[in-house]
């Protein structure tokens, strides 16, 4: 929830960008996804095999609504885990990079060529092999995805 006097992430984050992970773990984000994170980020493991990046607003929102669930739900504590475990927070060196640590970067498969693309609210840091073959598979079921979304009245 935004509390009175701080601003809300109304600004969307898209497009991909194609960047190279340094040796030492650094990944240069794109200069037009750095301002929303500013006042700090969060990354940690996300879902389907990528990394994601939330500005601190956003993780704050997230962590509330977690807060919310059901201790006694092993769905709810689960998802917790998953996002909460291996979440770090992270800063921007005077080149725009981030510090992706070991073990995230083991986990994604993060190796040389990465992807960085803008998924409204948050950014996702895939492996760039791993992304393509994710972009494969989405495409070939795009219908089928557009038509269970419609069922649940998400209309686009």
């Amino acid at each position: 929830m935004v509390k009175s006097g701080e601003k809300s992430n109304k600004e969307a984050f898209i497009g991909l960008y194609e960047r190279t992970l340094e040796e030492r773990g650094r990944l240069a984000i794109p200069k037009k996804f750095r301002e929303p994170l500013n006042e700090g980020a969060v990354l940690t493991r996300g879902l389907d095999g990528c990394l994601f990046l939330f500005p601190r607003l956003v993780w704050q929102q997230i962590s509330e609504r977690l807060r919310e669930t059901p201790l006694t739900s092993l769905d709810a504590r689960a998802f917790t885990r998953l996002l909460t475990y291996e979440a770090f927070e992270v800063e921007f060196d005077s080149q725009g990079r981030i510090l992706v640590p070991q073990l995230l970067q083991t986990f994604a498969g993060l190796q040389k060529e990465i992807i960085i693309a803008g998924s409204l609210d948050r950014i996702e840091i895939w492996a760039r092999e791993k992304f393509l073959d994710y972009q494969k598979k989405i495409e070939k079921t795009s219908d089928e995805i557009a038509e269970r979304l419609n069922k649940l009245e998400i209309r686009i």
